[in-house]
């Protein structure tokens, strides 16, 4: 069985409209190639009790969930206190944490703001950082990382090859000079035919004007994967067109 995964995003700004999120494609695309599904994503805001029960709730239903931001020095980064009450565990001083931050930055300018970075859960197990040194963490099945792009993607790169996976997400795409309603009855009966697998059909326009759709099939059965490749290539055939491997052009 492939494991299952859920992101929370966890953040006022994103919710407002302020910051748009640039997570979820990158560790959507990791995730596949480790051979974990991500199945749902949620956005939810710096609210304490909303936190703890979405953590508490989802980690019973996702082999794994991953959080990002709520993990800074201030008032409104309260990710791993809402983690570790969703856990039932106490946050504490991590002490190897404290002593890296400390060097990091100095004795100086390491504040009360700055020593809550290395406040984590009991029995936490930190998240390299390779860009700000401050740590990310994994309780249980439970990743908590920052929301920075640069620094998320640094933890998430060190986290995941402790992940264990499955196998990777495969793909195959044809396209042609088609419109949706035109395929849209064989496309389906594919996909019958093959219900474990994500068949998608997505438009597109040529820079000359020219409309077509790419047809995509995706899944962890390689073979089923490559025969489902095979039936959407004898599809655009069948009605006239030439089928051509691959996502079109932009």
């Amino acid at each position: 069985m492939t494991p299952t995964a859920c992101l929370l995003i966890i953040g006022n700004e994103i919710l407002s409209g302020r910051t748009q999120d640039a997570n979820i494609r990158f560790i959507a695309t990791g995730l596949a190639q480790a051979g974990i599904a991500l199945e749902e994503v949620r956005v939810i805001p710096d609210k304490a009790r909303r936190i703890v029960e979405t953590v508490a709730t989802c980690r019973a239903q996702f082999d794994h969930v991953f959080t990002t931001g709520g993990i800074g020095p201030t008032h409104d980064d309260i990710t791993a206190g809402c983690v570790a009450e969703a856990i039932g565990v106490p946050l504490e001083i991590h002490e190897e944490s404290y002593r890296k931050l400390e060097e990091y930055l100095g004795k100086e300018k390491f504040n009360k703001a700055r020593q809550r970075m290395a406040w984590l859960p009991r029995g936490a197990i930190p998240i390299a950082n390779s860009v700000s040194i401050a740590p990310g963490f994994t309780i249980a099945n439970v990743h908590v990382m920052a929301g920075v792009p640069s620094i998320m993607q640094s933890m998430f790169t060190a986290l995941l090859p402790n992940l264990e996976g499955g196998a990777p997400l495969r793909s195959v795409a044809w396209h042609a000079d088609l419109r949706e309603g035109t395929l849209a009855e064989g496309l389906e009966q594919i996909q019958n035919d093959f219900p474990l697998l994500d068949l998608g059909s997505y438009p597109f326009e040529r820079q000359d004007g020219r409309k077509g759709v790419s047809l995509v099939a995706k899944g962890y059965d390689e073979a089923s994967v490559t025969d489902a490749g095979e039936r959407i290539r004898t599809l655009i055939e069948s009605l006239g067109e030439t089928p051509v491997s691959g996502e079109p052009a932009p």
